[in-house]
């Protein structure tokens, strides 16, 4: 034995988890029991459950509160229903609000929720975000299944293990890492999804493929038409990019970012400060893909990555109709803010991802301003001159589903980068 007063030792250890995927053509309907058999009961008691719904979709989707009562009927052997569905706000509007997140705990406790209840969230990567976080601090973290209703959380958020909610003016700066129970992303559900919103979930789709996946980006370009038009090449290129986040975050060895490095952050840095100098008037795909774009100008610039190449991830974001001008990007200084924001928000040095080559991505803990410029500048003087004055950025489009009252300025954005 020791005879020193001080002593300590290190001790490694791992968690096992388990991620649930599921892809359904209507989760409320013909594929019911998908959802149903996530549920599962434990040592013989029937589980709570608490439906969550984000107002926008329900605004969208009028008789959706009566299929989730109707839902919750035909199974009501295998669980207990908490009440009817609890209305939310859409977009960005409930993670800028913490008396929500108190209001949605307040709901969670009066119904006598546990650590083997669950929450199931519809909606959009922002709502996910905020209930997924009351979720993951109450009780130290109930069971949440994620039923993502825009393409961009189906493809990238949505399976992802971050929630949270803004504060400080600071996207995700109030957080937690939480790995869902389960995710299904189901077709039916994007049926009210404007055109505008459908595009911007495929920006995420193109930097995994940058990333990971040389052939999926060859034919996220040749497909990038049928993408845009709602073609069934869209239902692939979703399902193949929630499937290589998924697999980042299980077999890529940090899901938690404990590292330095986040290369599923790629474009992400300008991005997110994009959204905050739009007010949020800039969809997060389209801040993603112009983020995409000037970060591969500039890998062309001083990473070596072919011009040839560069060309053609412009032409990939061009053909699925992301690349849109926006008076932001005129204020370099303000975006380069984001680079300090990006460093401190993961800690320790500044570690940002480019490409060497498509499907060779490098981590860089230096940015050249003047390079940099010299990209943010291209990328303005393409999207000008592919655009006519009329089909210029407009911040009159509102977020959300078809129909729906969400505000201005909101975008479902989820905890994809930040």
């Amino acid at each position: 034995m020791s005879t020193s007063p001080a002593s300590g030792t290190n001790v490694p250890f791992s968690v096992s988890f388990c991620h649930r995927l599921r892809f359904t053509e209507d989760v409320l309907g013909v594929d019911a029991d998908v959802l149903a058999d996530l549920i599962e009961a434990s040592e013989d008691r029937q589980p709570r459950v608490q439906f969550w719904l984000d107002e926008c979709v329900a605004n969208a989707n009028p008789d959706l509160k009566q299929r989730i009562h109707a839902f919750c009927r035909r199974h009501a052997a295998r669980f207990h229903s908490c009440g009817s569905p609890q209305l939310v706000p859409g977009g960005e509007a409930i993670k800028n609000d913490v008396h929500i997140l108190e209001r949605m705990l307040k709901v969670m406790n009066e119904a006598d929720l546990d650590r083997r209840s669950y929450v199931i969230v519809i909606g959009g990567g922002a709502v996910l975000d905020a209930v997924g976080f009351a979720t993951a601090i109450a009780h130290r973290g109930l069971r949440l299944i994620r039923i993502p209703t825009t393409t961009l959380a189906q493809a990238d958020s949505g399976v992802g293990v971050k929630n949270g909610v803004n504060l400080f003016q600071k996207k995700n700066w109030m957080g937690a890492f939480a790995v869902p129970w389960g995710v299904v992303n189901d077709r039916r559900l994007l049926e009210t999804l404007p055109d505008r919103d459908f595009r911007c979930g495929f920006s995420e789709a193109v930097k995994v493929s940058l990333l990971k996946d040389p052939a999926f980006f060859d034919w996220i370009l040749h497909n990038a038409a049928g993408i845009a038009e709602r073609g069934p090449e869209a239902w692939g290129a979703i399902e193949k990019s929630a499937l290589w986040h998924l697999d980042h975050i299980t077999r890529g060895g940090d899901p938690f970012e404990m590292l330095e490095a986040r290369p599923l952050d790629f474009g992400h840095w300008s991005a997110h400060k994009l959204e905050a100098m739009s007010a949020f008037t800039l969809r997060h795909g389209e801040a993603v893909a112009i983020g995409v774009a000037v970060d591969t100008i500039y890998s062309s610039f001083v990473h070596g990555l072919p011009a040839e190449e560069a060309a053609l991830v412009l032409q990939a974001l061009d053909g699925l109709g992301l690349l849109i001008d926006h008076p932001a990007l005129a204020n370099t200084e303000e975006l380069f803010a984001g680079l300090e924001e990006f460093r401190q928000h993961l800690g320790g040095r500044l570690t940002v991802t480019m490409l060497e080559r498509i499907g060779k991505p490098v981590d860089v803990h230096e940015i050249d301003r003047v390079q940099m410029k010299r990209a943010i500048s291209a990328v303005v003087d393409r999207v000008k001159r592919n655009s006519p004055q009329s089909e210029r950025f407009s911040a009159s489009g509102m977020g959300g589903h078809a129909g729906a009252a969400c505000r201005p300025s909101t975008e479902p954005s989820g905890s994809d980068g930040l």
